[in-house]
């Protein structure tokens, strides 16, 4: 008797049975849709993101803007310091896309079942901020160790060989705790970002639709790829103007010593006292919004792109009036 080989990843690839269009596998090639594009669009930007994250450690230091920065990077430190950190960058945030972009599908969809296509439409800015701050929290639980391990190793190229020798590094020196002492600032940061994110990313897309006069569903597979990465840019910028500050303070939290002893509500403050409220602001922020502008509107196309690859239809808001 034959027997049926089962090809990995093949569920992803199956059809949703009929009649059920966002389903449980929806959620599934969502999330992993992603995962994928948050890690490559991360893991791609790693250079940018060492420079920025050295500008907001050590300002004085590294004051030559962002081609300055990595040039003296380069030249103290070799160009494979630009690399560091890679694998926790890549890791960490393939879970956390696939936690924030799956969990974004799920909370904004099951708002729609419960509030009706017509209230859901004239409310589909709040269902963004609820579905993404929702999903970011989620995501921020797993990404916050990661992060923590990955900033270690920018601010001290010396500290690890690898992911796996920073967990147990850190593990050992400063127990689960140290991989959660930037957590307030990481939902700080990455709670206000994701919620700008998607609901500008929304608007905007919204916007380029009714200047074209077609729905989504009107425009090819390309086309509505263009307007994720148009719309995608205008999100990126806005998120990272927003969550900025909060980012600064994840930086040097981190920062072996940072904001001296005591809780880290005290160290927060201290740093802030610190560092001052321009600076926080400001200080790194030019190439924060070159990477995050970028990396948006990559997340958003490679999402699409592999939404299609996997079959699925991805969802938009719908007026019923317009039929």
């Amino acid at each position: 008797m034959a027997s049926s080989q089962i090809v990995p990843g093949a569920a992803l690839l199956a059809p949703s049975p009929a009649g059920a269009k966002y389903d449980m596998m929806y959620y599934l090639k969502g999330a992993a849709a992603g995962g994928i594009c948050c890690s490559v669009t991360h893991g791609a930007l790693c250079p940018v993101d060492v420079v920025k994250t050295r500008v907001q450690l050590d300002p004085v230091k590294y004051n030559t803007g962002l081609v300055g920065g990595m040039r003296k990077v380069v030249a103290e430190e070799g160009a494979m310091a630009l690399t560091t950190g890679l694998g926790a960058t890549a890791f960490g945030y393939f879970i956390q896309g696939w936690f924030k972009f799956g969990g974004v599908e799920f909370f904004k969809i099951q708002a729609v079942e419960a509030l009706g296509e017509e209230k859901a439409w004239a409310n589909k800015t709040g269902i963004y901020l609820g579905a993404a701050a929702c999903a970011e929290f989620i995501a921020d639980i797993f990404l916050c160790p990661l992060e923590a391990v990955r900033i270690r190793a920018v601010s001290d190229p010396e500290f690890c060989d690898g992911l796996a020798d920073g967990f147990g590094k850190m593990l050992k020196a400063d127990g689960i705790g140290g991989f959660y002492a930037g957590f307030l600032p990481i939902l700080a940061k990455q709670v206000p970002y994701t919620m700008a994110k998607f609901a500008v990313q929304g608007a905007a897309s919204d916007a380029i639709y009714g200047t074209l006069g077609k729905s989504p569903s009107e425009m090819s597979s390309g086309g509505n790829v263009g307007v994720s990465l148009g719309s995608g840019v205008i999100a990126g910028v806005a998120a990272a103007i927003i969550s900025h500050p909060a980012d600064t303070l994840l930086s040097k939290i981190n920062k072996v010593g940072a904001g001296g002893d005591g809780p880290m509500m005290t160290r927060l403050l201290n740093i802030a006292k610190e560092t001052g409220m321009v600076n926080l602001c400001t200080v790194g922020l030019l190439p924060r919004c070159v990477m995050i502008g970028t990396l948006t509107a990559g997340q958003f196309g490679i999402f699409d792109t592999v939404m299609n690859a996997l079959g699925a239809s991805k969802f938009h808001f719908h007026d019923p009036n317009s039929d």
